[in-house]
């Protein structure tokens, strides 16, 4: 799909647009081995989404967190295994949020982002406690209780919403089974806000939001799954919205993120190709002149399972 005439670095990054190649999903890279493995996202797309996530994440569940992590029994510190880790944002959010020693276990398919994860992650906790990491090669639709054995927390950012069903299943039986709670953030909601609005607008999201759907992901639905999954065993679920609120600041994104969105949407309907031309070229150049802003829903999700042994 043409778009505007690109200056020096204002391509699609790999991964978080457009591209010719088919089944790619916007801000994804193709599972590489075939069906089974990951969606894998690109570095570049990680790097420049990361301010608007830390802004977005849901500050109001940092406290039911902490009171369960202080509560947990048998603690000398708290394990956190970090899936699907990309270039490592969420520990460099949460870490410094959180008091007390803290051990990171950082999954990814990918050995580029973990060694980028592991070099770039926080070194001190909120009180000044050392921060320290290991990394793991793996999947992370595979999880097992035994992967979690003396986890403290589970964490993840943008995962829930490339994972199909099962997947989400065989996470959330992993961490309940395991007894520790879950920090799952970030997963989109399936909403858009364009200001100002066009008519295109929500047919462009509805084609979207079905490109998300194909082959069995979850997409926009990932949360409501998720949140049946740990609720039916047993842990307690709270879900806050977490969504990127983009302007002027943050156009090198919102230009990136529209790419994506609209390649996605003429991928999954290719008649909407003639309308969708003009509309992302005067999209771009809204964009450009910082007269565009965009609302982009997320959700994040907490589940307290119940710890391990019974104890509340």
């Amino acid at each position: 799909m043409p778009t505007p005439d690109p200056g020096p670095g204002d391509g699609v990054i790999p991964g978080a647009g457009p591209t010719p190649r088919p089944g790619e999903r916007a801000t994804v890279r193709l599972r590489d081995g075939g069906p089974e493995d990951q969606p894998r996202y690109a570095p570049e797309w990680l790097e420049l989404r990361e301010p608007a996530d830390a802004a977005a994440r849901a500050h109001g569940l940092l406290d039911p967190l902490r009171i369960r992590l202080a509560n947990l029994p048998g603690r000398s510190g708290t394990v956190i295994h970090d899936l699907g880790c990309g270039t490592g944002s969420m520990g460099r959010w949460l870490a410094p949020r959180l008091d007390g020693a803290q051990h990171w276990i950082l999954h990814d398919r990918d050995p580029y982002l973990l060694h980028f994860a592991a070099v770039a992650s926080p070194k001190s906790a909120a009180d000044g406690s050392r921060v320290s990491v290991e990394t793991r090669r793996g999947d992370v639709a595979r999880l097992t209780p035994d992967a979690l054995l003396g986890a403290s927390l589970v964490t993840a950012s943008a995962l829930l919403d490339v994972l199909t069903r099962d997947e989400i299943d065989t996470l959330a039986a992993a961490c309940t089974d395991a007894g520790c709670p879950a920090l799952l953030t970030l997963s989109v909601a399936g909403r858009v806000q364009l200001t100002p609005a066009h008519p295109l607008d929500e047919e462009i999201a509805e084609a979207f939001n079905a490109h998300q759907r194909r082959g069995g992901l979850l997409g926009p639905d990932s949360v409501t799954a998720a949140c049946d999954a740990f609720s039916e065993r047993g842990a307690t679920v709270r879900v806050d919205p977490s969504a990127w609120r983009l302007g002027p600041a943050e156009a090198a994104l919102t230009a990136q993120w529209l790419r994506g969105w609209v390649g996605a949407a003429v991928e999954q309907r290719p008649e909407l190709t003639d309308r969708a031309e003009p509309y992302l070229r005067d999209r771009l150049a809204a964009c450009a002149a910082g007269e565009l802003h965009v609302v982009v829903h997320h959700n994040d999700l907490l589940a307290l399972s119940r710890p391990a042994g019974g104890a509340e």
